[in-house]
């Protein structure tokens, strides 16, 4: 009997049965977390992602999220442009301090991880980068929060504009230790100079030029929200392709997008910017895959310095946030609950190991160690802490917070 017909067992299912099976099982494990828990549905589609991942099933193996890249770049891509939309100059040049408070939150982060690293016999290089790595909070994760809650308030709002101030801190911090990266790699100094010159003037030349392509295409094509929903999501999809396959920054060319798509539209031609459902179905798979990239194995190993990592994270920020809060109009109280807020790592501090280890896999791996074991740490708790703080500051839709 030829039964060739058949399909080979056990079947082989290829990425379209895995991107059904992501989003189902995101969904699901989201709504499970919402409805029995009263938790942040992100916390769910991490909790699908590490169940669907080596560390349990194994249906995802251990290269599924180099291996998804696109989806990982293209997801990061919509919230970081969101992010940076977000960021209105003229509010930050009505309040110097609010500006003054950004960068010291990002400065004091950086160097209390700095510091507590070092004090675990870290070399300088490496914790420097563990601690530009760590300075930055997950885009993704105050963003989803914040719509779930659909919260507003002075809270909120800083939440917001703090992650993308550290957010390019992170990266422009990374990018400049470079060179030392390079130098001690015995690489040569042209190399070491030219290269991160070319990733910051790059990725910057890059949003610039995305930016003025999008505001001169929405005048062109009106104040329709359905041609402006396509236009956004077919600049932010070129802008990412751009920057991945010219070798650039992702994260730095979509901030530099959103941040000028804001600020230069003086004939306000953009309308307010919603990304809906075709948004979530990537930020779903972007947890997901996260979770499932997560690795809990190494806690055994450096989990007292992961703990100080932990610690110095939130004090560093808590301390610059305190000391100039009041200056740029903000009480104590409500200082310490943006302190809480801001904690989320998440899919940026694993794309900026990843991206390091394609350049000297052996400084990667040692990189991963901790800042991938604080990751799989606060990508579980960090949601569950930015949700407490906007209820807690009275920022939460009351009926938003209870769906």
């Amino acid at each position: 009997m030829d039964l060739s017909f058949l399909p080979a067992l056990p079947p082989a299912f290829g990425q379209t049965f895995l991107v059904g099976a992501l989003l189902l099982a995101g969904l699901l494990g989201g709504e499970l977390a919402r409805r029995a828990f009263g938790l942040p549905r992100i916390v769910g589609y991490a909790l699908a992602g590490i169940l669907l991942g080596p560390q349990a099933s194994g249906v995802l193996g251990p290269g599924a999220l180099g291996n998804a890249r696109v989806l990982i770049d293209l997801s990061l891509g919509l919230v970081v442009f969101e992010l940076g939309h977000r960021l209105d100059y003229a509010w930050l040049k009505r309040n110097r301090w609010l500006f003054a408070a950004a960068i010291a939150e990002s400065v004091f982060c950086f160097w209390a991880i700095h510091g507590a690293l070092l004090a675990f016999g870290f070399a300088p290089l490496l914790a420097a980068s563990a601690a530009a790595i760590g300075t930055a909070t997950s885009p993704a994760v105050v963003l989803l929060v914040a719509h779930e809650l659909r919260s507003a308030g002075q809270v909120t709002e800083r939440m917001l504009l703090f992650t993308a101030v550290n957010s390019v801190f992170a990266y422009l911090v990374l990018t400049l230790l470079l060179p030392f990266l390079h130098l001690e790699r015995e690489m040569d100094w042209s190399h070491a100079v030219l290269h991160p010159a070319y990733l910051l003037g790059g990725s910057v030349l890059a949003g610039v030029v995305a930016s003025l392509a999008l505001l001169a295409l929405a005048r062109w094509v009106g104040k329709r929200e359905d041609r402006q929903f396509i236009l956004l999501v077919a600049v932010v999809v070129l802008a990412v392709g751009a920057a991945r396959n010219l070798n650039l920054s992702v994260v730095v060319t979509l901030i530099t997008l959103g941040l000028l798509a804001r600020n230069l539209d003086a004939r306000h031609v953009l309308l307010p910017l919603r990304f809906g459902y075709g948004g979530q179905l990537f930020f779903v798979i972007l947890f997901v895959l996260t979770g499932a990239s997560l690795q809990f194995a190494p806690l055994a190993e450096v989990g007292l310095a992961v703990a100080a990592f932990i610690a110095a994270r939130f004090a560093g920020k808590a301390l610059a946030l305190l000391a100039f809060g009041r200056l740029s109009g903000m009480g104590a109280a409500n200082a310490g609950l943006l302190s809480v807020a801001l904690l989320p790592m998440s899919g940026m501090a694993v794309v900026m190991v990843l991206d390091t280890a394609a350049l000297y896999p052996e400084f990667g791996g040692k990189l991963a160690g901790v800042v991938m074991s604080a990751v799989a740490l606060l990508t579980l708790l960090g949601p569950v802490a930015t949700q407490f703080a906007l209820k807690r500051a009275g920022e939460a839709d009351p009926a938003a917070a209870g769906s």
